[in-house]
């Protein structure tokens, strides 16, 4: 079931319209054809004014919609023969980040992505995304493998950010990112990221220091999430909307400071309306990205992503 954010509620309105006369029609005689169709391009104006004209706040919630495609829906509908790959060889398995090898249109390659999960059962499996120590050193392992056989890393980025708790901190986990995101920069393969819903602070970054950053046009991405960032600079997190407005975390201010290479479109209404089509379109821009990256040579590869994240401050600053 389809769950609507607080600005959609004209839109939930006219669909409950809509369904409330196919109920009518399937109990009886009655002909609504005309006006369902009426309703529904009622619903479609209103969602392309309504998407066209989001706010950061807005975006924030659509980034994290519960009914929202996660990286396992991603690695269903694009990656065949996936092999799992689990644990650190450290410590522990951590299920906030999945990986493995797999073939994606038919080209073999690794994937890794943060897994927030669709109920309380899988969210509480998947730690809501937020990997701890283990999950990072996880990724640096699976990246290492597919440097050893030579295969492009694809990773999918969506956390609210890193595991802040005590056990985390206790396992080093500053360090843990700081070295994923080393392993990223001397990666003698393609890799190419994608946020594809919540990219928060150093727990996304880890896994997106890549040759091509995507993110999907009503995602986000930033230091700190606005919650976050007003209670600091506020104290109050009811300002929260204020923070994203500051935080320029959309993906139309990030492509437009250079932070991101492309902005891949979303379904009208969000990719939680047409899980299907997104992911689809998202293999599309993979694949686009992945191309030119694969003839290069190791050492062409890491200095071009090393002067590629060089190059971000002066950009900004300009």
């Amino acid at each position: 079931m389809l769950t609507f954010l607080e600005f959609e509620k004209p839109i939930a309105e006219l669909e409950s319209r809509i369904e409330d006369l196919r109920t009518a029609a399937n109990s009886g005689d009655i002909n609504i054809a005309d006006e369902v169709g009426k309703l529904q391009a009622k619903v479609d104006k209103l969602l392309r004014q309504t998407y066209q004209k989001l706010t950061p706040s807005q975006k924030v919630q659509v980034a994290r919609h519960p009914n929202r495609p996660h990286a396992r829906d991603y690695l269903a509908g694009l990656i065949t023969d996936f092999v799992p790959l689990a644990g650190d060889r450290l410590f522990a398995e951590d299920r906030a980040i999945i990986g493995g090898l797999g073939r994606f249109r038919g080209r073999s390659v690794l994937v890794i992505g943060q897994e927030k999960g669709h109920d309380t059962e899988s969210r509480v499996l998947h730690n809501f995304g937020m990997a701890k120590p283990e999950g990072y050193r996880k990724a640096q392992r699976l990246m290492a493998l597919a440097e050893r056989f030579a295969l492009p890393v694809v990773t999918l980025v969506d956390t609210a950010g890193a595991y802040p708790g005590v056990d985390a901190e206790e396992r080093g986990q500053a360090e843990a990112i700081a070295r994923s995101m080393e392993c990223c920069l001397r990666l003698g393969v393609p890799l190419v990221a994608a946020v594809i819903g919540e990219g928060g602070s150093g727990g996304a970054i880890a896994l997106a220091v890549a040759d091509r950053v995507l993110m999907l046009e009503h995602a986000i991405y930033s230091v700190i999430s606005p919650e976050g960032c007003a209670s600091i600079l506020w104290r109050n997190g009811a300002q929260a909307g204020e923070a994203a407005t500051a935080l320029r975390l959309t993906a139309q201010d990030l492509k437009e400071f250079g932070v991101i290479d492309a902005i891949v479109p979303e379904p009208i209404g969000g990719a939680h309306r047409a899980p299907e089509q997104v992911i689809q379109v998202l293999g599309d821009a993979l694949e686009k990205a992945l191309e030119p990256l694969l003839p290069l040579t190791p050492e062409a590869l890491r200095r071009q992503r090393r002067e590629k994240f060089l190059q971000m401050g002066p950009q900004a600053a300009a």
